[in-house]
């Protein structure tokens, strides 16, 4: 089956699409540089699923990522689709630990974010934003005040969560 295939066949719900191309990745049966350039030419929830299908992936191995894919999903965080932003932010939260000296591009992308009208927008970024915090890179100096900004002024309560416990092991 092909990518064309997948996302053509009506019988495969978004999640089992999800599932399959993710399942393609990590059986290194799909370059993740190839589903990117194919995610580029779709409309938006294709677009999407290509990137929910390589956080899939890099939630059970984040060593499939590469420099390529850390630039795609900094991008990709500018995108207009609110799930093309919360998947690329859950794909960096996953990755982050692997390019410790190049986040200040998907830091500055992330912060926007973080004040997002869309909840899951803000909840992946917190995640994203937490997991970079946990590193205790340099970019601590000026992630850290921000997120305890964003904590006090966030509402929702799994957002909030998520920027307190990073900030509980930060500060250990």
């Amino acid at each position: 089956m092909t990518l064309d295939e997948i996302f053509q066949d009506k019988a495969i719900k978004a999640k089992g699409k999800v599932a399959a191309i993710g399942e393609w990745l990590l059986n290194s049966e799909l370059p993740v540089d190839e589903l990117l350039a194919y995610a580029e030419k779709q409309k938006a929830t294709n677009k999407a699923t290509c990137i929910e299908a390589v956080e899939y992936a890099t939630k059970k191995n984040p060593t499939l990522a590469d420099e390529y894919l850390l630039n795609y999903v900094t991008k990709a965080l500018k995108d207009e689709e609110p799930r093309v932003k919360w998947e690329s932010a859950k794909v960096i939260g996953n990755i982050a630990k692997l390019f410790p000296a190049q986040l200040e591009k998907p830091i500055d992308n992330l912060l926007p974010n973080a004040e997002n009208t869309g909840t899951v927008v803000r909840w992946a970024t917190a995640y994203a934003l937490a997991e970079i915090l946990k590193l205790k890179t340099d970019s601590n100096k000026k992630l850290l005040p921000k997120i305890e900004s964003l904590c006090e002024k966030e509402e929702d309560n799994g957002v909030k969560k998520k920027y307190l416990d990073a900030l509980k092991k930060v500060k250990k």
